[in-house]
């Protein structure tokens, strides 16, 4: 079954937003593991608006499923963090230093250099390593040059085309994860992926192994409690009887 990593940057985000430690990230990810999530995500920026490094470092001890560190290699902080805190899995973001959130992925052909380079650095350290890219099949199977072990399909454009046509706001993921799996490529995605399309997304994307879904969960879990918010979620993952 595809398994469900948390994304916890929007607990981080209501936390520094009043100053204090109040919700607790460490909390929240600690609770978000017993209520039965999969793995817990973070996603670390520069300017740490919401998750801190020092997050990370305080909640790696107590991540007893599975820790993924998302983030832009080319900032030597990130690079620094996730040598030391040894995730499980560390996904690949080329995000700009002031961007308000994921809008894209690599262009694994055109920075192929560089993604194999920075990816040796990581898997020498043991850390399983995915690359977000677009539902492109060229990038995806082009992925596997890098020496990845995953790519994340970036979900953005099936979430905003669903409602319209559910069938055709697939249908490039259905491509790309072929091309990947093609490659030897196991498959992550995330972004926008919610409990109206999540179901859809997961049962036609065959050997979907992790999805990583934050705002759209915590937004969810203000009206239905973050316990059940993550058993809904959990039930949109499993195949129908």
């Amino acid at each position: 079954m595809t398994k469900l990593s948390v994304n916890i940057n929007k607990i981080a985000t209501l936390r520094n937003s009043r100053g204090g430690n109040n919700p607790s990230v460490l909390q929240a990810a600690i609770d978000c593991q017993q209520f039965g999530a999969d793995g817990i995500t973070v996603h670390p920026r520069p300017d740490e608006r919401h998750i801190r490094y020092s997050d990370v470092r305080e909640m790696r001890s107590y991540i007893t499923t599975e820790l993924n560190i998302e983030g832009n290699p080319t900032e030597d902080k990130f690079v620094q963090l996730v040598l030391e805190t040894r995730p499980h899995q560390v996904t690949l973001v080329p995000d700009a230093l002031d961007q308000l959130t994921s809008n894209h992925g690599w262009d694994t052909i055109r920075h192929v250099t560089y993604l194999r380079d920075i990816v040796g650095v990581f898997k020498q350290a043991g850390i399983r390593v995915s690359i977000f890219v677009d539902p492109d099949p060229k990038l995806a199977a082009a992925a596997a040059d890098t020496g990845t072990d995953r790519v994340e399909l970036y979900t953005e454009h099936y979430a905003q085309h669903f409602a319209a046509d559910p069938h055709e706001a697939i249908k490039n993921y259905v491509q790309a994860a072929g091309a990947a799996a093609d490659q030897g490529l196991a498959l992550n995605a995330g972004h926008d992926l919610d409990l109206k399309n999540l179901r859809f997304f997961a049962e036609h994307i065959p050997g979907l192994a992790e999805v990583s879904i934050g705002h759209a969960l915590i937004s969810d879990a203000l009206y239905y409690g973050l316990h059940n918010t993550i058993q809904m979620y959990q039930r949109c993952l499993k195949p129908l009887a």
